[in-house]
């Protein structure tokens, strides 16, 4: 990571050394004096191998994390790894070959972890004072390789040629239990002392003298860069896309969601609000509703970026007031780049009553979507097409004007889709656009369908509804949407 030409990575001690290449430029960080190619080969195939077991088994949060690092550059501008976080929101995993092999898979595994721990953490507990704290940094050092070595199934840190890398938490609590026992303080077990990240900062802080060598670590200490915006979008996305596999039944997922939300949760009023504005309190079976935006509508934004893409992907627009619900805002996408308009049609079950919140709001988040087409369609058995402020049945405005969506009698689900792949005319016309993506927003309570391209359909499932799709085959994107009132 670098500011002011200063940079330290895992494992580093002692002052951090200038930076020898700017660590943002690609092509200066593979060119800075090339590792031999057998020796970036095996770093690299190590690199792959530790992230696909984090998606398979040890942390999904982090394999999200690291699906967000576009560049993941071998390289020995650093002598060990660092994720780098820009200010212009590039994500870099950058790791250094002869490193990666000397420690081997395991040890990739557990600096990468730790790399990724530092990120949610900072995001979740990194007030500005705490990151001008010393102990705080050895706090976080402790947390995140307890946290390491338990979930990695370790009983040691990595060894790189016979000497540990890293700071031992069992370490750390011998020398606090020795300074609280000198001053007649009583100091807790090591299960206790561990329990939460705060906590350890706090029993940290009881101590005379900490144990505090020089700089240990980049992630929190004063001046080394990490980009907090960057850091907030990119963690927080992460941890929503856990979350979405947690609620279709991932274990792994959900069981590291809820530790983490017990390790940062105490004494964090940060952790707390931004937990609460994810929505996690979901997985303990309580429903938290943010002010502004629910995360099921976190979601949609998230998968509506990823699926109307046509070589650039809609972005979230920083520099222009629309830190997302990251910061409780709602939503707004942007494109970037040079790519065509995109269809998206958004199709409302009016077989029942629908909720006029959820109406509102997915009508003023594709109406901010820069260069999309937006098609609008109710249904019940057959499709009626409209715009929005407009009824979709064709006739006389009602007395209180224009503006509601009507319908009745039964659902097909068949009906959309047959309209939406030009099998069907509607008032004597086709649909003769090809959609990038489609939204249903729908009980469920219908028979199930296959359409022809399942990947671009989503499903917002109105509360008490079925939610089928998400155990189709094929699967589709799927989610239940809050309907009630603010």
């Amino acid at each position: 990571m670098r500011r002011g030409g200063r940079h330290m990575a895992y494992g580093e001690r002692g002052r951090p050394r200038p930076s020898v290449v700017d660590l943002a430029d690609r092509r200066a960080l593979e060119a800075y004096r090339p590792a031999d190619q057998g020796v970036v080969a095996e770093a690299r195939r190590l690199k792959e191998a530790a992230l696909l077991d984090f998606g398979l088994t040890e942390s999904v949060v982090a394999s999200w994390l690291y699906s967000k690092c576009p560049h993941q550059i071998p390289t020995t501008a650093v002598d060990t790894a660092a994720v780098v976080a820009s200010g212009d929101g590039t994500c870099l995993l950058l790791y250094n070959p002869d490193f990666f092999v000397g420690l081997g898979l395991d040890g990739v595994k557990f600096v990468l972890f730790h790399e990724a721990r530092h990120l949610v953490h900072r995001h979740l507990l990194a007030d500005p004072e705490l990151r001008e704290d010393p102990v705080f940094t050895l706090a976080a050092e402790v947390a995140v390789n307890h946290v390491a070595l338990a979930r990695l199934g370790r009983t040691e840190l990595p060894l790189l040629d016979g000497r540990p890398t890293g700071v031992d938490p069992r370490a750390v609590h011998d020398a606090y239990r020795e300074d609280l026992t000198a001053h007649g303080l009583e100091p807790l077990a090591y299960e206790e002392f561990i329990e939460t990240d705060m906590r350890i900062y706090g029993e940290l802080k009881r101590m005379c003298d900490p144990p505090v060598p020089p700089p240990l670590c980049p992630h929190l200490v004063t001046g080394v860069p990490a980009d907090q915006e960057t850091v907030d979008a990119m963690t927080s996305s992460a941890l929503l896309n856990a979350l979405l596999a947690a609620r279709r039944g991932h274990a792994g997922a959900e069981r590291e969601l809820l530790d983490l939300m017990r390790r940062t949760e105490e004494g964090s009023a940060r952790a707390a609000k931004l937990w609460g504005k994810l929505g996690a309190g979901v997985l303990r079976g309580a429903t938290a509703r943010t002010g502004t935006v629910d995360w099921w509508q976190r979601w949609l934004v998230d998968v509506l970026g990823s699926r109307l893409r046509d070589g650039e992907r809609l972005v979230y627009p920083k520099k222009r007031g629309a830190l997302l619900a990251a910061l409780g805002q709602d939503p707004m996408l942007a494109r970037r780049g040079p790519v065509r308009d995109k269809v998206l049609v958004i199709a409302y079950d009016t077989s029942g009553s629908m909720p006029d919140r959820v109406i509102d709001w997915l009508t003023r988040l594709v109406g901010r979507i820069d260069g999309v087409q937006a098609h609008w369609l109710s249904f019940d058995t057959v499709v009626m097409p409209f715009r929005p402020g407009e009824r979709s049945e064709m006739g006389v405005p009602p007395d209180e004007g224009w503006g509601r969506v009507y319908g009745g009698g039964g659902t097909s689900f068949q009906a959309v889709a047959d309209y939406v792949e030009g099998r069907t005319e509607v008032a004597g016309r086709r649909c003769d656009v090809a959609p990038d993506a489609v939204v249903v927003l729908t009980d469920g309570y219908a028979p199930p369908i296959t359409p022809a391209e399942p990947e671009k359909w989503i499903w917002l499932i109105t509360e008490g509804g079925k939610d089928w799709p998400e155990t189709h085959t094929p699967a589709m994107d799927c989610h239940r949407v809050t309907t009630g009132s603010r």
